[in-house]
């Protein structure tokens, strides 16, 4: 038998044969990456060699309109199909970037016609956390957040000594605001000296209370003279008089409570109710009380409040103006209500500004509540009222205080709207100083950080808007023709104010508007109530000044992303905080645009034709300009908005929407995104058609509905979803997009969306 060995030779293996299986894997994949970049470069060089630098726009009319100069124009990159502009895609920086944020945005998966807020959306929802120091997410607040980042920069910069006053103003406020050092070593005493300053707060005092020196009358007046609200027992102010808007006139309503109407009326056994009731005794406790007798006194004070509230008239019940206006002259009053002397009350809030005579008329908007209130204050010991007043005092103050007594706040914040942190410091000294030196600040912003441009693109978008909204109102077939004259004239009289008011460019207009005020940069809380006091003169010392509706104070607040239409003035502002982000940039499509700012344009303008701005005419004045059948026509068109939103629940708190108080809102919004995409599909034909967006494979008219979707993209705790269905006049934002884009048989064209789909449904609403 013969054996045979076969030797064994090691070679040295080739470097491919070294590598795992993965590793070659993985080798191939990037050596053809590196192939297809390279011909990708080849390609688009040929392309751009052949087609030369295009505007994002396909058409040189388009250029025009976008209001720059040609030389100054930045420019793209499209690739075009053989001979279809329709196939072009954008690849400027704006467009990239756009599609980028439209495709994070966006969940695929879900079909358009079914659930379009989950399509557009879908993705927003899942990805997005909310941090713990916010109630929800959405839109506006991420464009807030790099605005309030702008605006600290702005406030942070040193002093300078030679810097004009209202800036010094801003600066003192904000490094009051920061100042945690010396707040801390306040602690609690500046309210403690506040409160015995007002009378004393019963629960605290105690024996050392005296009843007989108490009055609610005379405690309004403490107010006044410190700087705290005068509207916590009935609501006083100066305002425009509605039925003749060039006059001012005074002006009484219920009154402002700590906790909103639609919770208190609930009873003490609410959730959000006890929430309250527990924090408001802590905060007594922590100023000084026995647990035992402020849990005892502040439970009668709790039920004062609650009483307050039930005569109140709910939301639903106040919207129709002409119901709240009851002029009556002060001698009317007295005779009407005589348990207060009304000249007197009047003449010491006002403080010598102005001074009023029995002759002087004034307009109570709920003639039943001031009856209410004189039986109910009557019969409710003076005890319980300064509890309850002292109270309201307390709880406006605790903001700026130490530590100690904010963090019982937040827990209480926690309860009402689910937030578990306070944002940093900075954000909230940031936000106290813009609110509260909301033209100085705005004119810092504006100065450094807005773009001019947007101006003017705004100013062209708007005129579009609303020529499409004067073409439905001429078309509209439910409407007689005297009525139909009387809108036409009113929408073209609607007055426009974009971006900022030209005097915020001007030192000396600020100083002569802050004259007088002063802020102290070593004291918090005294500085707040030295601002309070300044709002308070500026408003009540304009009783006899003539009304003027284009007044730059009025309309300079431009570090706000918001939006506003005003009945007084018949007017639509759009500041310039807003002209920014995902609602506006001059760097990509029209339809992005047209689909968001243009969305909100078209909301502001449909608000003079909501349920409440219909109430006025074109000068903005409280007038009946509607014939009684195209007015019952109206009520029966709104009337299947209330059914259709009313109709709509949050799941996940198990909620349904109050369709009577968002029905203004909701009318504006299926209103304006019909008149966005009217004007937008007007825009095409004098420019021609736009290129797609890279990455995404739907038509730009289908991208306009994307972008008006993206407008309202939001995440909610539940909590703070509660509160808003509860106490809101917005619909949560998926609502916001399936509601009107539902209504819009545009919308199912541009998805083919079959008859009987969720987003096409047979019954569909439609005002405007």
């Amino acid at each position: 038998m013969t054996t045979s060995m076969k030797q064994t030779v090691i070679k040295n293996p080739t470097w491919w044969k070294r590598r795992s299986a993965m590793e070659r894997g993985l080798t191939i994949v990037a050596v053809t990456g590196v192939l297809l970049c390279v011909a990708l470069a080849v390609g688009l060089a040929v392309v751009a060699t052949a087609t030369g630098p295009c505007d994002i726009s396909t058409s040189n009319s388009a250029s025009a309109a976008l209001g720059s100069d040609p030389s100054s124009r930045k420019t793209s990159i499209f690739t075009k199909g053989d001979d279809e502009d329709k196939d072009a895609i954008c690849f400027s920086p704006g467009c990239v970037h756009t599609a980028s944020k439209v495709l994070e945005n966006m969940n695929p998966e879900v079909e358009p016609c079914d659930n379009f807020y989950e399509f557009a959306c879908g993705g927003f929802e899942a990805s997005t956390i909310i941090p713990d120091d916010k109630t929800s997410v959405n839109t506006f607040s991420v464009i807030s957040d790099k605005l309030q980042e702008q605006l600290r920069a702005s406030i942070e910069e040193p002093l300078r000594d030679d810097e004009p006053k209202p800036f010094k103003l801003v600066k003192n406020l904000y490094k009051a605001c920061m100042n945690k050092t010396a707040i801390e070593k306040a602690g609690l005493e500046p309210l403690q000296k506040i409160l015995k300053q007002l009378g004393g707060w019963p629960v605290i005092e105690q024996n050392n209370w005296n009843e007989n020196e108490f009055n609610w009358v005379d405690s309004v007046y403490r107010f006044r003279k410190v700087g705290y609200s005068v509207d916590y027992f009935l609501d006083f102010s100066i305002g425009v008089d509605l039925k003749n808007s060039t006059k001012r006139v005074i002006d009484f309503d219920q009154a402002s409570l700590g906790l909103s109407r639609e919770y208190l009326s609930k009873g003490p056994e609410d959730k959000i109710v006890k929430a309250y009731f527990e924090y408001m005794i802590d905060i007594a406790v922590i100023l000084g009380a026995d647990k035992d007798v402020a849990t005892r006194e502040l439970s009668e004070s709790l039920e004062f409040e609650i009483k307050l509230a039930n005569i109140s008239l709910p939301n639903e019940k106040r919207r129709n103006a002409t119901l709240l206006y009851n002029p009556m002259t002060v001698a009317e009053l007295k005779e009407k209500y005589p348990s207060v002397d009304w000249k007197e009350y009047i003449n010491m809030l006002l403080a010598g500004s102005v001074h009023v005579n029995d002759d002087e008329t004034v307009i109570v908007n709920v003639l039943t509540y001031i009856s209410d209130f004189e039986e109910l204050v009557k019969n409710t010991p003076k005890k319980v009222q300064a509890n309850y007043v002292m109270w309201r005092v307390a709880g406006a103050s605790v903001s700026y205080l130490n530590e100690h007594i904010r963090k019982r706040q937040l827990e209480y914040a926690t309860a009402l709207s689910g937030k578990t942190e306070r944002e940093a410091r900075w954000k909230e000294c940031v936000d106290i100083v813009a609110g509260s030196l909301a033209s100085s600040t705005g004119a810092l912003y504006v100065r450094k950080y807005f773009k001019e441009d947007a101006k003017k693109n705004a100013v062209e978008m708007v005129a579009d808007i609303r020529q499409e909204f004067t073409k439905i109102l001429e078309k509209v077939e439910w409407m007689d023709e005297k009525t139909r004259k009387a809108a036409l004239e009113k929408a073209a009289s609607m007055a426009t104010h974009i971006a900022y008011p030209d005097e915020l460019l001007d030192d000396k207009k600020l100083e002569e508007f802050y004259d007088g005020l002063e802020l102290n940069p070593d004291d918090y809380i005294g500085s707040i109530l030295n601002l309070t006091l300044f709002g308070t003169e500026y408003s009540f010392g304009r009783l006899r000044k003539p009304v003027n509706k284009s007044d730059w104070v009025s309309h300079g607040r431009p570090a706000i992303v918001n939006a506003f239409y005003s009945s007084i003035e018949n007017s639509i502002q759009f500041p310039a905080g807003i002209l920014q982000g995902t609602f506006f940039s001059n760097d990509r499509p029209r339809y992005m645009n047209y689909g968001a700012i243009g969305f909100v344009i078209g909301h502001e303008i449909t608000h003079g034709f909501d349920d409440q701005g219909r109430q006025f005419d074109k000068e903005g004045n409280l007038v009946d300009w509607w014939q009684p059948e195209t007015k019952e026509r109206y009520l029966e068109k709104a009337e299947c908005i209330i059914y259709q939103y009313g109709n709509y629940t949050v799941e996940s708190v198990g909620l349904n929407l109050n369709g009577i108080n968002t029905q203004g809102e909701n009318i504006a919004d299926n209103g304006g995104i019909k008149e966005a995409y009217l004007a937008y599909k007007d825009w095409v034909k004098r420019n021609g058609p736009e290129p797609k967006l890279p990455g995404l494979k739907y038509t730009p008219e289908q991208m306009f509905w994307v972008s008006a979707a993206n407008t309202w993209c939001s995440k909610y705790r539940p909590e703070a979803m509660k509160l808003r269905i509860t106490t809101g006049f917005h619909s949560p934002g998926q609502f916001r997009v399936l509601g009107p884009l539902s209504n819009m048989k545009e919308f199912a064209a541009d998805f083919n969306c079959p008859t009987g789909s969720p987003m096409n449904p047979e019954q569909k609403c439609s005002v405007w």
